[in-house]
């Protein structure tokens, strides 16, 4: 029990969030720089690096330099086994994300130095804040011109609705961007932009030390005195326990592309962050120490390889140790299933893992079998909530365009629904295919995807919708009467509840005046 116990605190699992083009995918780099898991950093953008970022394989995020799938990372740094889930920042992609944080125990939030808090990473904190997760913050491209730090942290206090405090601090930004003082640790680290090698520290008995005027100048030196007093006038003292309720969130200073900062975070992180911890299951609360083995699917990938039609459902352990080729329940089947290869991920390349502990995500081969909220568990009947579907904003009917693969883009559709990326709505009027989605980029990533990695070509056809939502009624004549009424606007989803395809507000509003017997849902977990 105690090598459980042992393992379960050398696990840091992390999501990192931000608005799109803030620095996250390099960030992410970075820290596998140190964890020794890449040699070299990909230049994500450049076209004369053909390298691209690790954790973006799917061919469209190459092409347009933008996250749209949750890659999960694990590296072993200073005795800590360190999961990263990288999540897409683009709001078209958000569905994602929300359920990633449902995997996580803490989150990094970054935040660019001249663009401040976006609208993304609001939404984001919101999902953080529901769950009471800890957060940290990175402030990232000080060597580029941007806001005054103290503006930073008041904005990021107002827009994020949450305490802060500074735990480095920068010398200048922009064009005389010098260094970042850790008030952490009471160390000094020098800015030299270097894509590929750390920055060197200088060692420092205190904030008063004269080295640091030798180093960075008197001016900056006194103005570093000065605004390092003003923290602590300002800002209590940093307090693990705060930050562990999620009530302050401590903030760093760095430039991840210049590798600048990301030390003192990771140092720190390893340090404060929560281990896995206990997760409610809808009959119980599950610790990670309890001995049996218990996991839920929060996402699932098709064709992480392209020669092969695999889907991968990645599965969060709860509890227990996951070991390869036992017998584990699947809940919701009520079968059990063996697994000979699951996978350990450091992005696209896969390892196959004996065993796994709490805070790990494997990676599981599904052949239909999993769908997104599934429990596996060693035979007690367990249902892990809170893997939400939303309800779509923007609504197209699918179309073939190619009768000769019918087979390939229905096999095609039902794949990639399954991994939640869009949402399938079936008319029961005239059986037409509706695909619901949160954003428009979305639509041509299907596209794209039946395409490439199915053979398929749709083409969309407009329709006019206003919100899709999911109905129930405890009277069985009040729901018969509703879907007479409403016949043309019946849809059912992909598993095979009624959905209702409300045009107009107007037309919603009525409808929920007209049928008080009927509940109307927004999301699909009710």
């Amino acid at each position: 029990m105690t090598e459980l116990n042992s393992e379960i605190n050398k696990r840091r699992t992390f999501a990192i969030i931000s608005h799109p083009d803030a620095g996250k995918t390099t960030l992410t780099e970075k820290l596998l720089l140190f964890g020794g898991a890449i040699h070299v950093a990909g230049a994500v953008k450049s076209n004369k690096i053909k390298k691209t970022a690790t954790s973006d394989w799917m061919e469209i995020e190459k092409q347009r330099g933008i996250s749209v799938a949750t890659s999960v990372m694990g590296f072993n740094y200073n005795d800590y086994k360190i999961n990263i889930l990288d999540t897409p920042g683009h709001q078209d992609f958000a569905e994602d994300t929300y359920r990633t944080l449902t995997a996580v125990d803490s989150v990094i939030i970054v935040v660019d130095v001249a663009k401040g808090v976006e609208l993304q990473t609001r939404k984001l904190m919101e999902v953080c804040r529901m769950r009471n997760t800890p957060v940290i913050i990175f402030v990232n491209k000080l060597d580029r011109e941007g806001r005054d730090p103290f503006d930073i942290l008041d904005e990021l206090e107002q827009e994020l609705k949450i305490s802060v405090r500074p735990l480095t601090w920068p010398i200048n930004i922009g064009a005389k961007f010098k260094g970042v003082y850790n008030i952490y640790e009471n160390s000094l680290s020098l800015f030299q932009p270097d894509k590929q090698r750390v920055t060197d520290r200088v060692e420092i008995t205190d904030i008063n030390d004269p080295t640091i005027d030798q180093t960075v100048g008197s001016d900056d030196a006194t103005k570093l005195r000065d605004d390092v007093e003003l923290i602590s006038g300002v800002y209590p003292e940093f307090n693990e326990d705060e930050y562990l309720s999620g009530k302050v969130a401590p903030v760093f200073f760095g430039s991840a592309l210049n590798t600048f900062g990301v030390k003192e975070l990771l140092d720190c992180f390893i340090r404060i962050a929560p281990a896995p911890k206990p997760i409610q299951a809808m009959e119980r609360e599950v610790r990670p120490q309890e001995e049996k083995f218990t996991g839920f699917v929060f996402k699932i990938q098709a064709n992480m390889d392209p020669n092969h039609r695999s889907c991968i459902a990645f599965v969060k352990i709860c509890s227990g140790v996951f070991r390869r080729n036992e017998s584990y329940l699947h809940v919701r089947s009520g079968k059990t299933y063996r697994f000979s290869a699951p996978t350990a991920f450091m992005a696209q390349k896969k390892d196959v893992v004996d065993e796994a502990f709490p805070g790990d995500v494997i990676g599981l081969p599904d052949s239909g079998i999993f769908k997104i909220g599934d429990t596996l568990t060693q035979g007690e009947l367990l249902h892990f909530k809170g893997l939400p579907s939303f309800s779509p904003e923007m609504f197209k009917y699918i179309e073939n365009s190619d009768p000769m693969k019918t087979k390939q883009l229905n096999k095609g559709i039902e794949q990639l629904m399954g991994e939640g990326v869009a949402q399938l709505f079936v008319n029961q009027f005239n059986n037409r295919k509706i695909i619901g989605t949160v954003g428009q980029l979305q639509f041509e990533v299907i596209q794209y995807r039946l395409l490439h990695e199915y053979g398929a070509s749709c083409r969309w056809e407009p329709i006019h919708l206003y919100k899709a939502c999911w109905i129930e009624s405890d009277d069985d004549e009040a729901l018969a009467a509703f879907k007479r009424r409403k016949q043309q606007f019946m849809a059912h989803d992909k598993d095979g509840r009624d959905v209702f395809l409300a045009d107009s507000s107007y037309v919603l509003q009525m409808a929920q005046e007209d049928f008080p017997k009927i509940k109307f849902h927004f999301t699909s977990e009710f």
